[in-house]
């Protein structure tokens, strides 16, 4: 892939000087521990409505061990939820959607197109490309690894509804 093709020039992302640490994600969006799948986040460009973030693959990551064994690569579905948790903390961030939470609203055209592996660092993108307030954001995204693209697809963030949430968990 041409790196005029990607959504973000990767040799301007700087990696020493992140615009946001996992700490500053936590607090816009709820994932925690082994579920926390961004790293860092390197670039924003509001007038584009995109973003670029970091998860950094380790031998500690919960699905090493078992996804598979002696050949771990990180699965599919744990990379479209990085790139789900950054749209969310853009979305966040930025009030688009004008709700307490986003959540998974749908995939589109996704495609895996190399692996990733524990000593990796899987840099995600997204640039949205629909956004209907109290809605729905439609995001494409990208992932890749040593300057080659992993993944890609259509991504749809929606407003999770925080309030009937509780008090359906509450009846139980």
């Amino acid at each position: 892939m041409a790196k005029s093709e990607f959504i973000f020039d990767l040799d301007i992302l700087d990696f020493d000087n992140p615009i946001a640490d996992t700490e500053a994600i936590q607090k816009l969006i709820p994932q925690r521990y082994e579920m926390a799948q961004v790293t860092a986040i390197l670039s924003e460009d509001v007038g584009r409505l995109a973003c670029a973030g970091y998860k950094d693959i380790t031998e500690d990551d919960f699905w090493v061990r078992g996804h598979m064994p002696g050949m771990p690569i990180m699965p599919g579905v744990i990379q479209l939820e990085a790139v789900a948790q950054l749209a969310s903390y853009f979305a966040q961030r930025h009030d688009l959607l004008g709700t307490e939470m986003v959540g998974f609203g749908g995939l589109d055209e996704v495609r895996f197109r190399g692996i990733v592996k524990p000593g990796d660092t899987l840099i995600l993108m997204i640039e949205l490309k629909k956004l209907r307030r109290g809605r729905m954001i439609v995001a494409n995204f990208q992932g890749a690894v040593d300057g080659k693209l992993v993944v890609d697809g259509v991504l749809r963030g929606i407003p999770i509804p925080i309030e009937a949430v509780k008090e359906h968990l509450a009846k139980k």
